[in-house]
């Protein structure tokens, strides 16, 4: 389980409805794998994660305040966001 951060360091997340906190300036991607969440499940319900880290393979895409296929990897976490893993 993560550590505790200072609350002023801290941002509030929803990952697939549960309330988590990450430090501030996280990408999305990286709260994901922190929290062992897949960011989405291929058509034949293997998790996925990102890979590249740089946008490019698509890999790392979820539900982001309500839009599809976001790159995770390409957006920080803001207070109260609120991610979903696609399937």
């Amino acid at each position: 389980m993560p550590e505790a951060m200072p609350e002023a360091q801290c941002v509030q997340i929803y990952l697939n409805g549960m309330p988590r906190q990450v430090a501030r300036g996280t990408s999305v991607a990286a709260a994901l794998l922190l929290h062992a969440v897949p960011c989405r499940e291929s058509v034949k319900g293997t998790p996925r994660a990102a890979l590249c880290g740089m946008g490019i393979c698509f890999e790392c895409r979820a539900v982001i305040n309500g839009v599809a296929h976001r790159r995770t990897c390409q957006i920080n976490c803001l207070d109260e966001m609120r991610v979903e893993t696609q399937r």
